[in-house]
Formats: structure tokens, sequence, C-alpha cells
């Protein structure tokens, strides 16, 4: 079937972005009613092939620095034209960038759960990579604040987060019988610093130490987290050790995914900020 016209796609990033706000604001929305009245709209279009084009604009609002809807999990083979006209909908959305900055600035307790042990999920596949657009298109900066990152700037969610992650390795070390080892877990971050290059440090069941970063977001799994160069060092120097631990849904129904070792053998890296200095003269 050929592309999405412009009237088509503007449509879905309508619907899209209405039941996004919805959701980052706390009200209550019904995405099967949803996509029953979009396709009503759009009669050539399947309930499948709405919610395709669904979650090819939460990748495009990743690709974006924004959240997204984690029922939706992002396909980025996605027509230029989407990208184009989301990246103009949001500049142009007053009301949906503060609800936007609310949500990442809110402060956040750590939530309670039955069973904590629970949580723990295995990372997301990764698929070979697709490209990101279908058609080539112009990168640019379609506002100035990438709201991923300041969500993951909210220390409030940090501090959370890490105590849950705490909690969550006194009863994995209590299930394995190891109460010793439980009461030795140091909350590092707080104790030494934030230039250790983890935050909390664990232990196995045999004893050997367990340093742990922990990354929290209230958004989906896949949503990118931030990671500093002395992080990243300390995951390489001391990779047989290293675990990131990965929390998501926090707010919502916290779970928990973790990977081992070197980060740049867990996960694809990219350069969010250049550190530039003047060039000598050459005159």
């Amino acid at each position: 079937m050929a592309d999405w016209s412009k009237e088509e796609v503007e449509a879905a990033v309508s619907d899209y972005l209405e039941m996004l706000a919805s959701e980052l604001a706390g009200v209550a929305y019904n995405k099967r009613e949803h996509n029953r009245k979009l396709a009503e709209k759009l009669s050539a279009r399947s309930p499948g092939s709405i919610e395709y084009k669904h979650a090819n604009i939460s990748a495009a609002l990743i690709d974006l620095g924004f959240p997204y809807i984690a029922g939706y999990k992002p396909r980025a083979n996605y027509q230029a034209l989407m990208y184009d006209l989301v990246a103009q909908r949001l500049s142009e959305s007053r009301k949906l960038l503060d609800v936007a900055a609310a949500d990442a600035d809110q402060p956040i307790v750590v939530p309670e759960v039955d069973d904590i042990l629970a949580v723990l999920t295995s990372p997301p596949l990764v698929k070979a990579k697709e490209p990101v657009t279908s058609e080539p298109r112009a990168i640019r900066v379609a506002f100035a604040v990438n709201y991923l990152e300041r969500e993951a700037r909210n220390r409030s969610l940090g501090a959370a987060g890490e105590e849950f992650v705490i909690n969550f390795e006194r009863a994995r070390l209590i299930h394995l019988k190891q109460e010793r080892l439980a009461a030795k877990i140091e909350h590092t971050s707080k104790v030494r610093g934030d230039g250790q290059g983890f935050d909390v440090l664990s232990f196995e069941e045999t004893g050997e130490e367990r340093l742990i970063e922990v990354k929290t977001t209230k958004y989906g799994e896949e949503t990118p987290f931030f990671v500093s160069r002395n992080e990243l060092a300390v995951s390489e120097t001391r990779f047989a050790r290293y675990r990131l631990y990965r929390l998501f849904r926090f707010k919502a129904a916290p779970r928990l995914f973790i990977l081992d070792g070197a980060l740049s053998r867990s996960c694809t890296l990219a350069a969010a900020v250049y550190t530039a200095t003047v060039r000598a003269s050459e005159q």
C-alpha cells in the first residue's frame, strides 16, 4: 500500500498527541476507542496499520527527545513527512510542551510493589537496526529542550530509583539466604559522592562486589538513557563487576532489566554533547 498522505499522517499524529497529553497529565483514556474513531476517519487504513503508524510516531518522538506512549513500541522505519509533522506539532503546542516539562520535573517517591523481585524482566530484544526513515530527511532540532534528558536530570526520580534498587538488592540477597551481605549494601552515591561511576555497591552470592549504576525513567523500556564519561570508563575498567540497572515505567508499574559488563558492549553509544575548543590559528 502507498505511503500515508499528509492528511492521513496529520490525523494519526493529532490522535496520538491527544493520548500522550492525557497520559502525561495522568488522565485516563481508551486507546481502543481512539483507534476505532481514527479508523472511521481513515477508511483506507486497517486498525493494524494505524497501530503500526502510532508505533512509528513513538520512534519519531524518541528521536526528538520527547516522551512517548509506552504501549506503542517504537518502530523506526517511518516517513520523513511524519517526522516533520510531529516536530511541527510539538513546536506549536505550548500546552503539550508544558505538560511534558511538568511531568519530567515531577517529584517522585519510591513506589510500593507487592513483590519487588517480580519486577525483574529481560532486556528489550534488539533487532537488526532499522533505517530511521524510509526516505531522506534533514536532521534538525525542533525545539531547544530534550525532555528525556530533562527527566533523567530529575534528582527526585534518580534518588527514588536508587532507593528502589537498594530494596531490590536486599530482597535478592535475603532470598539467596545471604542476610549478612544484604546488611552490607552501600548507597555509594550518597556515602562517597557521584564520582565513583556507580550508585550502589551490592554483592554476588559468592561475596564478590556488584557495582550498580541505576538509570530510572517513568517512560517505556525503549527510552534512551544518558551515561557520563566516568560511568562509561568505570564500566570498561571494572566490567566483570559492573551492572546497569534500568528501571522503567517507574511511576505506574516499575519494571527492571539488567545489563552486564561494559556499556560499549551492551549499548549503542551516541555522543550527546561535544567539548569544543578554539583551533589554533594557521596564520
